[in-house]
């Protein structure tokens, strides 16, 4: 169970403490002001954009004259009215804003409408003349593969002999599965609201986690100065990665209509629009050879993975590459071999989320490590137990980093106690003996995840950090908020470090013209990097003060202490924070910093997959039960017990509710939430009315959660700390390998089932009657 969280009068803003997010009563009440609260400024233009019907084809004819001529309509604009470069892509320059002679997915932009009302935008758009060239589609992992299409060259991991150890080994098992894509289903789609400034600029309110890439993008689009483009960003209704690359489509149509009609221009997307028009996601087809020995250790194993990248490569090169680096999960692998092809489809490009690869490679290895324990009769924890990576020896990752920060063995530990599985197991063993329709499952599944971009320049980070004379600060850094609690923490960390309390620190928007040159908040790296700048520009104006007052009282700088709003001077005299303060003001100290904050340690040769591309790792375990009705195929999860190490929590509140939200976000993906696209390339799950998100009742009924307690990272993380926003989203995997055993128990365990995810309804009664058929053939031939 979450504890309580204290009142403001019994904390004083510091770390470690569970703290309300800041927005939270805002978020409530229904005051919090996201883009499309922001009050609507005069002549405002609305903005649709027109999507290709069409799959794959030549673009023969676009015609908007029409278009131009409707009632209420101010504007359109194509590709041929782009003044700088028609492309919004993170790395390739493969993502055209508009298309130009080719459509490559249902959904791709073709122009933008600006009138008077969305309404008319959107009446006026229909009225277009387009002219296609049809041509065949490729739109699944299995087509792109017998046609040879790729966005990205294929890569191979290799350590050790694989081929010649699997010959040599006991046991030899293969399988395949696939995985599914996942929507990411913010509550607050994609929106921008470009207002146009002096001297060709713009300023442009993006719901974007990645403000500065905004910035780059805009800008070469309209051709003209970074320093033209400015973003501003408050807050989020959710991101998950969705937010990270494709905001800056919208965002530049929207500037491109501001800066050419001199009125400020609004596109925000409906949720249909969203749903076709973003990227998803990336869904796998995974085939795994694995040899192992009769006590269920892996002696060598060969994983392919293929996964449908879409039109464009996006952030499918390093999303693929993680997927590398998570195949191992917690397991040590001697002799691996893992190829990994990114698939070219027509379909919109995948995109980064939550986890970003490393579940893919994680849903993997766990379903072999339950395959191997059917195979062998065993607990499936006791094979994963046997893989496990050791302390000071079978601690090196195929990529040839070393764990040096190992406590999956102790947190395996303590939640098969704590949850008592063995006995769980036992009970279910029998209950699914007495029990003809209903069957249970249960599983533990351990995650260990990296934490670092693994391109290495994005581990870097600034803050600007202003204190005012009446001892109020004011912070500023490039991370976004999206509602994961990244600004409470931040500053918490400013508190801390000032010693004052957390209502004298203002949270401020995140903006580009305040600290340039960002990276995207990803890769759960937002609280240590912010952090550790914002740190970094608190204790500059620390040592000011410090410095300022030795000299102005006569004592040596040991004798200066910060407490609790207040500061001690040597024996005899104490300050307010804010008297210093305005002291300091007075003898001309600055009272400004910068901070800056570069990631330690890593260093990666993406050639050859080897280094330390993560800074630490953050480790997890998670024990769900699930029962599954065998005439329906309905299913749910009816129990989980966690426990996941976030170090020396800065939150344990926000914390808290990351791991269960990320849970539940992993537990929708491997159960419920299916995109489906026709054999035209359109995607028909484009709503909620057909593409099911976990509501309220899909929470486990019993939810036990804990922070990992004695633990502190061992690295020089913000104090001691570890990343919380990814690792807990693997937590799910259990709720999928509990769903498998239930269904394996409809043969009495005879057989082991081919589930795929998402493991619905449908596809779960597909895998029961394909048990019950297997094991009606097998006695047949036995008699």
């Amino acid at each position: 169970m979450r504890n309580p969280t204290p009142s403001k009068t019994e904390i004083r803003g510091k770390v470690h403490k569970p703290l309300i997010h800041d927005s939270a009563i805002k978020q409530v009440s229904g005051e919090a002001d996201y883009i499309d609260d922001i009050s609507e400024p005069k002549d405002l233009l609305h903005l649709y954009v027109a999507q290709s019907e069409k799959a794959h084809a030549d673009l023969v004819e676009l015609d908007v004259t029409d278009v131009k001529a409707a009632d209420g309509v101010v504007a359109v604009f194509t590709a041929t009215d782009v003044p700088g470069i028609n492309d919004a892509s993170p790395v390739l320059g493969d993502d055209p804003v508009f298309a130009e002679d080719i459509v490559e997915y249902v959904g791709q932009s073709l122009f933008v409408v600006a009138a008077e009302s969305i309404e008319q935008a959107r009446r006026a758009a229909k009225r277009a003349k387009v002219v296609y060239n049809e041509k065949p589609a490729i739109l699944t992992v299995d087509q792109a593969m017998q046609a040879g299409s790729f966005v990205l060259p294929t890569r191979q991991l290799k350590r050790g002999a694989p081929e010649l150890k699997r010959e040599q080994a006991d046991r030899r098992l293969s399988g395949r599965l696939e995985i599914g894509g996942q929507d990411h289903f913010y509550l607050e789609g994609h929106i921008s609201l470009a207002t146009p400034r002096e001297d060709g600029d713009v300023h442009i309110h993006c719901s974007t986690q990645h403000p500065t890439e905004v910035q780059h993008n805009v800008a070469k689009f309209l051709n003209v100065p970074d320093h033209s483009v400015t973003v501003e960003i408050r807050r989020m209704g959710g991101g998950f990665g969705g937010k990270e690359t494709q905001g800056a489509w919208f965002a530049a149509m929207a500037a491109l209509v501001a800066t050419r009609t001199g009125r400020p221009a609004k596109l925000r997307l409906d949720r249909d629009d969203d749903m076709i028009m973003t990227g998803k996601r990336h869904d796998f087809v995974v085939d795994y050879d694995v040899s192992f020995n009769t006590d269920g250790v892996v002696q060598a194993v060969e994983f392919v993975f293929a996964s449908r990248c879409g039109r464009s490569a996006d952030l499918s090169a390093a999303i693929n590459d993680r997927t590398i680096f998570h195949a191992d999960n917690c397991y040590y692998f001697e002799d691996i071999s893992i190829i990994s092809h990114r698939c070219k489809t027509h379909t919109v490009s995948n995109t980064a989320f939550r986890g970003f690869g490393g579940p893919q490679g994680m849903v993997a290895v766990e379903r072999m490590m339950d395959a191997i324990a059917h195979d062998l009769g065993k607990d499936p924890l006791e094979v994963r137990k046997a893989n496990l990576y050791g302390k000071n020896e079978r601690n090196v990752t195929p990529y040839h980093m070393t764990v040096e920060d190992n406590i999956a063995p102790e947190i395996i530990a303590e939640l098969a106690e704590k949850s008592n599985y063995l006995a769980r197991r036992d009970e279910i063993r029998e209950f699914n003996k007495n029990s003809p329709y209903l069957k249970k499952g249960l599983s533990l599944t351990p995650v260990k995840f990296g934490i670092s971009f693994t391109t290495t320049f994005l581990n870097q980070a600034g803050a600007l950090l202003h204190v005012y004379t009446d001892g109020s600060v004011m912070l500023n850094h490039g991370g976004t908020e999206m509602g994961q609690g990244l600004f409470v923490k931040v500053a918490q960390v400013v508190a801390e470090e000032l010693q004052i309390d957390i209502e004298r620190v203002k949270i401020t928007a995140t903006t580009t013209d305040k600290v340039p040159n960002t990276s995207a908040t990803a890769a759960s790296s937002g609280s240590d990097m912010n952090g550790k700048a914002a740190q970094a520009a608190a204790r500059t104006i620390k040592e000011r003060l410090i410095e300022f007052a030795a000299e102005h009282f006569e004592v040596a700088q040991s004798a200066i202490q910060f407490m609790p709003n207040r500061i001690l001077i040597g024996d005899k005299k104490t300050l307010t924070f804010a008297e210093l303060v305005q002291l300091a003001y007075l003898n001309r100290v600055s009272l400004s910093s910068t901070g800056y904050y570069r990631t330690p340690k890593i260093h990666y040769d993406a050639e050859n997959y080897s280094g330390r591309p993560f800074y630490y790792f953050a480790y997890g375990a998670a024990v769900s039960e699930a029962v599954v009705d065998i005439l329906t195929g309905e299913n749910k999860i009816t129990r989980v017990d966690i426990i996941h190490d976030t170090g020396k929590s800065l939150n344990p509140a926000v914390d808290l509710g990351q791991i269960e939200g990320a849970f539940i976000q992993g537990m929708g993906w491997l159960t419920t939430e299916e995109l489906f696209f026709d054999d035209k390339g359109n995607l028909k799950t484009h709503a909620p009315s057909t593409y099911k998100i976990p509501a309220c009742s899909d929470r486990p009924d019993i939810f036990n959660m804990a922070l990992f307690e004695n633990a502190e990272n061992v690295e020089d993380s913000i104090h001691k700390s570890k990343a919380v926003g990814e690792p807990p989203f693997m937590l799910a995997i259990s709720a999928f390998n509990a769903l498998t055993e239930a269904v394996s128990s409809v043969s009495n365990y005879e057989l082991f089932p081919e589930l795929d995810a998402p493991a619905t309804p449908e596809r779960i009664l597909k895998s029961v009657r394909a048990m019950q058929i297997g094991v009606t053939s097998d006695r047949s031939a036995a008699e």
